[in-house]
């Protein structure tokens, strides 16, 4: 298990980590900075100017993972991670990889009073560092605070908040250690999905309003919008598969079998293994269905129809240019097959 301590900077959660691993039985400390001042290391400077925080590097987050990941297969027990994660895909993301590897985290959230946190920042202190850097990190921490503001919402929603305004490092682990005892601190509420191990088949359905807008999901395991749908199971067809998929995610029953729009073949991209990805018209929705389409799981966060011209700004490239040529499939009235995203033959 991980006990995924968030919170902006300065509110006090390495301190309460350190307090928890003394608390927790049988529990490790693991700070994701050390990956962050490795890859600093590691990767060219070229790279590294990209990216104003090193979270933006789909390396760390890809080594977060399977770091946590190996320390729990060779220490077992719990680790307690302390590290702020302020946009929601990126813990989108983490999580839901450590999900699929059926590694549960209980996400806990110190919130500290504005007034304190800004205290805090302003009499922090380092030994070792030059005043100059010191300096820097304060500004750093405050200029950040914007930013926690606006994720508060999702966070709170998603986390066991704990204000330590008045609390000590000790008194702040204690409550988290009685919320990971009593399962107040719930296990993230995220669809566990396991990783592939081979190429696999996956089947998503486009469904259309009145307006013949696309309908888009927003999963919480991924970064990104994506098309219902999911992988093909061993035995299914991958009609069937989609509109199974529609049904679990959507509770929106599909009458009859889709037709193919799209074949499409996803290149490996590691850790990813690719596949096939195949796309199905689900038509246009009756009155009144969108009306009644719900979100019965874990799985997705939302849902929204959107123009062509929207989807491009909030598919992935590859996803988009899937489904630019499925809305060209349909037009034509004849299926299209791709490789990597462009049409063959």
């Amino acid at each position: 298990m991980i006990v995924w301590i968030n919170g902006t900077f300065s509110a006090g959660k390495t301190s309460t980590a350190r307090e928890l691993t003394g608390i927790l039985p049988d529990s490790t400390l693991f700070d994701p900075e050390l990956i962050g001042d490795a890859l600093r290391v590691l990767l060219p400077r070229k790279r590294l100017a990209e990216v104003s925080d090193y979270q933006d590097l789909p390396s760390w987050r890809r080594l977060v993972v399977d770091m946590a990941a190996a320390m729990l297969g060779e220490l077992g027990g719990v680790l307690v991670v302390p590290m702020t994660l302020l946009r929601q895909e990126y813990r989108d993301e983490i999580f839901g990889a450590l999900a699929a590897r059926r590694i549960p985290v209980r996400h806990v959230l110190l919130a500290p009073e504005e007034t304190i946190l800004r205290q805090r920042i302003a009499t922090r202190e380092e030994p070792g560092e030059a005043q100059d850097v010191d300096q820097r990190v304060r500004q750093w921490a405050y200029d950040h605070i914007p930013a926690y503001r606006q994720a508060l919402g999702w966070l709170t929603a998603d986390a066991h908040v704990i204000d330590n305004s008045a609390l000590t490092p000790r008194e702040t682990a204690a409550r988290i250690a009685e919320a990971v005892h009593s399962e107040t601190a719930a296990v993230c509420d995220i669809v566990q999905t396991p990783e592939p191990t081979r190429e696999t088949v996956a089947s998503g359905v486009l469904l259309f309003d009145a307006q013949d807008r696309v309908l888009l999901v927003d999963p919480t395991y991924k970064a990104g919008w994506e098309f219902p749908g999911g992988v093909v199971e061993a035995g299914e067809a991958p009609a069937c598969a989609g509109v199974r998929e529609v049904a679990e995610e959507l509770g929106l029953v599909l009458e009859g079998t889709p037709g193919l729009l799209v074949v499409d073949w996803e290149a490996p991209q590691p850790p990813g293994y690719g596949g096939l990805r195949l796309i199905f018209d689900g038509g246009r929705l009756p009155d009144g269905a969108a009306a009644r389409l719900r979100l019965p799981g874990p799985e997705l966060r939302s849902w929204r129809f959107v123009t062509e011209s929207e989807a491009a700004g909030m598919l992935p490239r590859h996803r988009y240019e899937r489904l630019r040529w499925a809305l060209r499939a349909r037009e034509r009235g004849r299926p299209l097959y791709l490789e990597a995203g462009v049409p063959v033959g």
